[in-house]
Order: C-alpha cells, then sequence, then structure tokens
C-alpha cells in the first residue's frame, strides 16, 4: 500500500497523511504526539532538520522505555523494589555508595557475582530487585527466581529430561537473580542441580543471591561440605560481597509506628 502524495496538502490532510504514513511504519509515539510536536516546533520557530530531529528522538526515547518495561517485566520480580525507595538511613551497615556504584552495573559487564548477606527485614531482598531492576533499565537480560522455585523446576526438568534446555535457559540472561536461599535444606540432587546452573555461568554471566545464612551457616542448606565450598566459591570468586546486618530495620518501624499510636 502506497500513500498518495501532492503539495499543498490542507492541515487536516496532511495530519491524516502523518497518522497513516505512522501506522505503517509503526511509529506510534510520533503518531500521538505529533500534533503537540508540531504545535511547539511551530511556535518555537523549529528548522526542519530540528523538528524532525524532536520527532525521531522522541519514537527513540519510547521505544527505550518501552524495551525496560518488558525487560523488568520479563524477569520476574515479585514486586515492585527500587533504590530511590531504600533507606539507606535505617541501615548503618549499608554503603549507599557502593550500592549506587553497583547500580551502574559494571560487575554484570564483567559477569562477576554479588552476594547480599543478613537477616530478615535488613533490606536484602529489595536491594536484589532493585539491583535487579538497574540492570533491566540498563539494557541487560535479567530473571529473578525463589531458590526452592529454581531448585524444583531443576528437579522437574531432570525427571522430565529436559535439564539441558532449563540449565541452558538460565545460562543465557545476563543477571540470575537468587532470593532466600539458605532458608530451606535441600537435599543431595537438588544442591547438585544448583551447583550446575552456576558451573553453566561461571566466568561468563552474573548471578546475584540473598541469603539469610552467613557462607559459615549454609552446610545447614548444602549438606554435602564440599559441595558446599564449591557453590561458594563460585558465589563469591572476584565478586561483592554485601553484609545487611541482623537488625531488622522493617521491624523497628513497626515497633517505632505502634509506638506512635499507643502514645497518641
Amino acid at each position: 500500500m502506497s500513500l498518495p502524495r501532492q503539495r499543498g496538502l490542507t492541515e487536516q490532510a496532511a495530519n491524516t497523511a502523518v497518522d497513516q504514513a505512522c501506522r505503517m511504519l509503526r511509529l506510534p509515539t510520533i503518531r500521538s504526539q505529533f500534533p503537540e510536536l508540531a504545535e511547539s516546533g511551530e511556535r518555537e520557530q523549529m528548522s526542519y532538520l530540528g523538528f524532525l530531529a524532536e520527532l525521531l528522538l522522541a519514537e527513540c526515547d519510547d521505544r527505550a522505555r518501552r524495551r525496560s518495561e518488558r525487560r523488568i517485566k520479563a524477569a520476574g520480580f515479585p514486586r515492585d523494589k527500587s533504590l530511590r525507595k531504600f533507606d539507606f538511613d535505617a541501615n548503618p551497615n549499608l554503603d549507599a555508595a557502593m550500592i549506587h556504584t553497583l547500580a551502574k552495573c559494571e560487575w554484570i559487564k564483567k559477569g562477576l557475582p554479588l552476594c547480599l548477606i543478613g537477616d530478615s527485614g535488613t533490606g536484602k531482598s529489595h536491594l536484589l530487585i532493585a539491583l535487579g531492576t538497574e540492570a533491566a533499565m540498563a539494557g541487560y537480560r535479567v530473571k529473578y527466581v525463589l531458590a526452592t522455585k529454581l531448585v524444583n523446576e531443576l528437579v522437574e526438568a531432570a525427571d522430565d529430561k529436559q535439564l539441558t534446555k532449563t540449565i541452558a535457559r538460565y545460562g543465557r540472561v545476563d543477571l540470575l537473580c537468587i532470593d532466600e536461599l539458605g532458608y530451606m535444606e535441600l537435599d543431595r540432587r537438588g544442591a547438585e542441580l544448583l551447583f550446575q546452573v552456576l558451573t553453566e555461568r561461571e566466568g561468563k554471566n552474573s548471578v546475584a543471591i540473598a541469603s539469610n545464612e552467613s557462607f559459615s551457616g549454609w552446610t545447614k542448606t548444602f549438606t554435602d561440605p564440599r559441595l558446599c565450598a564449591a557453590i561458594v566459591d563460585r558465589l563469591t570468586f572476584g565478586g561483592n560481597i554485601i553484609e545487611t546486618g541482623t537488625d531488622s530495620y522493617r521491624l523497628a518501624t513497626t515497633r517505632a509506628r505502634t509506638g506512635q499510636q499507643t502514645t497518641g
């Protein structure tokens, strides 16, 4: 299909032609913003070249935003958590400058691991999701999963003779975020399957984990000492270890709010 071309179009005909052309070329942002941008360009007496640049930049910016939204959705985060919403003042154990440096994603570019270790309520899952979100916004492919869910999926894949395919799928993403590692004991088979995923990613793509157990307590999750040591090695070599502490600021916030209500 081709659009009729003629000089001296009326304003209404020109708007119709632009709308049809944008539909054909799949330029939804230009199509929706064209009237406003055209009015602004006329008011500011933009050159033809400047006006064209404004249109194209608007389309590019909106496409980048939509791609980021798709990557964030594909990551499977259970809730929306951002660094902007993280209360660093409530957790003095954390170095805000270091966290914001991690948000620049250089460690992901290098394929290095990240470990967030601390008790419940200290913000490790918030940081895991927030840093994963920053990575998705920066253009990296991210996947979030609970440790038990990942292991169960691997066991089912092995039973269905789909293990190689499943491990490859988890191996392809640029950043794999594993939450709640250490909450439950894994049998030897589950631990070995998880180890295969970590081995598949080693030196190529990053893994970030959040755990409520220090490394010395991981033998309760991975009962084979040699396998436990190998997994710790995969998750720490060359990477960053962030300790979020033992004092739950979530609990402290609840107590403070309850106290205010009581005294009020």
